[in-house]
């Protein structure tokens, strides 16, 4: 049976007042340009398209063609032609919309700047820039408060399908999760997930969610066993959760971590390794924790008033310090100690003129006896160190390398006592303290030998309550060789599954070469599918969180999207899209 034949359109038709409509390239039917009326392809004939120009538009069938070919530029500005003027404009006009909306998110402003100022911003510099013809075009642009709004809410849902499709792509993945209590007094619950994406470690929000009642394990686990289930996301897959420790979190029978157990037997639960390092340095001895308590009660008299304040102020600018107020210390954050006594060491001068002009002479008194100062020089030491380690374990570090900076900290702490410890003593670990005590006009009799008494006995019990804290610190379990040290590893300390493909690992050359020039994550991941099951197990080591530091960070970005001024905004979104380190699909 031979096919039947299709007429072909012409572009001469344009004479009889009928445009080609095209689609990718290929001529699909014809439009009037009058009454913009669709023929069919068996419509396609001279004398039936005329029959219509002259049936339908009997006033135009003298006209010129040059009056159709301005017809067609006119349809090419309607919606009716989705390659025309209007419907690609249309599309960049929404495509600069999402884009803005997307930064107002990221900086956490605001919906209703996008109309207040946005564009008010952008019409002011095209009018002085380019021209009026430019204005009208960024005038047609929609950036009021409900098309923000609604702009964020399908980004928000789209970096929520990529992250669910990346999870079920990957092998397994690991939670964080941590609660905090928003302006509106309702909790609002974080988890972050840490996946395979590729050949990579990736690290995304998976949802935030506000409690509104109780804040019970049940409720917590009730919330993240509705998500998995509601996105299709297996149990089999979770292999850790991270969390901050609190007694309801890690309770060994009714906890969360127990009932996240009943699903799946193998889940780790771990305790974030900043919340561990903060709680074994808190204790101090009596005589410490006296004279940390007395530097607070003076930067909370200093600072108890507008007054002293701006007096306090003053009196550093006429003095020419470098710094012209003291810092409050926050029981909850984890670098104000340090960094309070850091500024109160720095205006140790100032303070003791403003305490005695002030007449506060209890406090002035006891600032002053001979020896405070060298107790705060070295609380100010140690807590600078301990700053400098809260900062190497924040941030994107795996479980490994928190480890390893825990273990180096032990190693210094050792080190100090063995040179406190001499038969001579040396502080010169302790910048401020040694400075103090080498100062001829500040020296005290048998000074170095009461600080080497009250130093030794403060790093013996600081070791013994991190090695309290951390009594998986060791890095001497198969595990952790294995990824560490995969080429000098004794294959007989292994479980029997992984000996043959680690012998046939250590034997391979390029994989040592590769080993040494890529860092742990990537070669492992690189090698997954080489030797899956050695691969595999150090993978699911390099999976898990060594800190809440993400939900901790997030919960900053929170309290910036939800003050005071915007109490009832549902958040859910905004976290997202501000949070989210993936690129949207806006052309979708």
């Amino acid at each position: 049976m031979s096919k039947s034949k299709k007429r072909l359109c012409s572009d001469d038709y344009i004479k009889y007042g009928f445009s080609v409509i095209k689609k990718n390239g290929s001529h699909l039917s014809l439009r009037c340009v009058i009454c913009h009326i669709v023929l069919s392809n068996n419509a396609m004939r001279p004398g039936r398209l005329e029959r219509h120009l002259i049936t339908n538009h009997p006033s135009l069938k003298d006209k010129p063609i040059d009056f159709f070919h301005a017809k067609i530029n006119s349809v090419k500005r309607m919606k009716l032609d989705s390659t025309g003027h209007f419907a690609m404009e249309n599309e960049k006009l929404m495509e600069a919309s999402n884009e803005i909306a997307l930064l107002i998110a990221k900086d956490k402003k605001p919906h209703t700047i996008g109309e207040s100022l946005v564009k008010p911003c952008l019409l002011t510099a095209c009018k002085t820039i380019l021209n009026e013809e430019s204005c009208a075009k960024v005038a047609k642009m929609s950036l009021s408060n409900d098309t923000i709004k609604r702009r964020i809410y399908e980004m928000a849902h789209g970096f929520k399908n990529q992250i669910i499709e990346k999870l079920n792509k990957s092998p397994f993945f690991s939670l964080q999760c941590d609660e905090t209590t928003n302006i509106s007094q309702n909790s609002q619950l974080l988890f972050y997930c840490k996946f395979i994406d590729d050949t990579k470690f990736k690290e995304e929000i998976l949802f935030s969610e506000t409690l509104k009642t109780t804040i019970k394990v049940v409720d917590v686990f009730s919330v993240l066993s509705d998500f998995l289930i509601s996105n299709s996301l297996s149990w089999e897959k979770v292999i850790g959760i991270c969390t901050d420790g609190a007694q309801a979190i890690t309770g060994c029978k009714n906890g969360f971590i127990q009932l996240v157990k009943k699903k799946n037997p193998n889940i780790i639960g771990s305790h974030c390794i900043i919340h561990r390092q903060a709680l074994a340095c808190k204790t101090l001895s009596e005589l410490l924790n006296f004279v940390l308590n007395l530097a607070i009660k003076i930067v909370n008299c200093v600072k108890s008033s507008a007054l002293n304040t701006r007096i306090f102020n003053v009196l550093c600018n006429e003095l020419q310090s470098d710094h012209q107020t003291l810092i409050y210390h926050t029981e909850v954050r984890w670098l104000s100690k340090g960094n309070m006594l850091d500024r109160m060491y720095s205006l140790k001068s100032e303070i003791e003129i403003f305490l005695l002009s002030a007449g506060k002479l209890e406090l002035y008194n006891k600032f002053t006896y001979e020896k405070c100062i060298f107790y705060i020089a070295y609380l100010a030491d140690f807590f600078g160190f301990l700053n400098v380690l809260n900062f190497k374990v924040q941030g994107h570090t795996n479980i490994l390398k928190s480890y390893d900076t825990i273990q180096a900290f032990l190693e210094k702490i050792s080190l100090w006592q063995r040179r406190i410890c001499a038969t001579k003593p040396n502080f010169s670990s302790f910048p401020r303290l040694n400075e103090l005590l080498d100062d001829t006009e500040n020296h005290i009799l048998n000074i170095e030998n009461e600080f080497k008494e009250l130093i030794s006995a403060h790093l013996v019990s600081l070791k013994g309550q991190l090695s309290k804290y951390f009594p998986d610190i060791s890095t001497e379990n198969y595990q952790f060789k294995l990824v560490l040290v995969p080429f000098k590893i004794d294959v007989y300390i292994l479980p029997d599954y992984l000996q043959e493909q680690t012998i046939d690992l250590k034997n391979d050359s390029q994989a040592k070469v590769d080993f040494k020039n890529k860092t742990v994550e990537d070669f492992w991941l690189c090698y997954l599918s080489i030797y899956p099951e050695v691969a595999n197990e150090a993978a699911k080591l390099l999976v898990q969180f060594s800190s809440t530091y993400l939900c901790e960070s997030s919960f900053s970005a929170l309290a910036c999207i939800k003050s005071k001024y915007r109490a009832r905004l549902d958040v859910v979104c905004d976290l997202r899209c501000a949070l989210s380190q993936m690129s949207p699909n806006i052309k979708n």
